[in-house]
């Protein structure tokens, strides 16, 4: 009897899949495989380098005040039509913790329009 194959295997074996949805942030990222010293392959994802926002007005930031009581998946559902968008926020600013966006009511932070990667939603197309 054989083994099932694991689920990234499976996923190998199909032309253009990938582990990730297309509304992750991750959905264009490289995978790269790491041996461990037993040979275990482990897959992880590459480094996903940002592009510079340019100066174009499709590349334009639009600002918003956090109000009390905000999450990050609150400003991608009001901003992108899709509360996973999140992550389009957070790439915008310098945060390491995506709930660092909202912890401050009053503080600004950058919404970005027309994102490398992203499908525009209401804001960004």
């Amino acid at each position: 009897m054989t083994e099932p194959q694991p689920y990234e295997s499976a996923l190998d074996a199909i032309p253009g899949a990938h582990p990730y949805p297309r509304s992750s942030r991750y959905h264009d990222a490289e995978i790269g495989i790491h041996t461990q010293p037993d040979g275990t392959p482990v897959r992880y994802v590459k480094r996903r380098l940002l592009p510079p926002l340019g100066d174009s007005p499709e590349d334009a930031e639009t600002t918003h005040t956090v109000s009390s009581g905000e999450r990050p998946d609150h400003l991608g559902q009001r901003y992108f039509g899709d509360p996973a968008a999140w992550w389009r926020i957070a790439d915008a600013n310098p945060v390491l913790d995506p709930r660092e966006l909202t912890a401050e009511p009053g503080e600004e932070i950058e919404i970005p329009n027309g994102f490398p990667g992203g499908s525009g939603g209401r804001h960004g197309r």
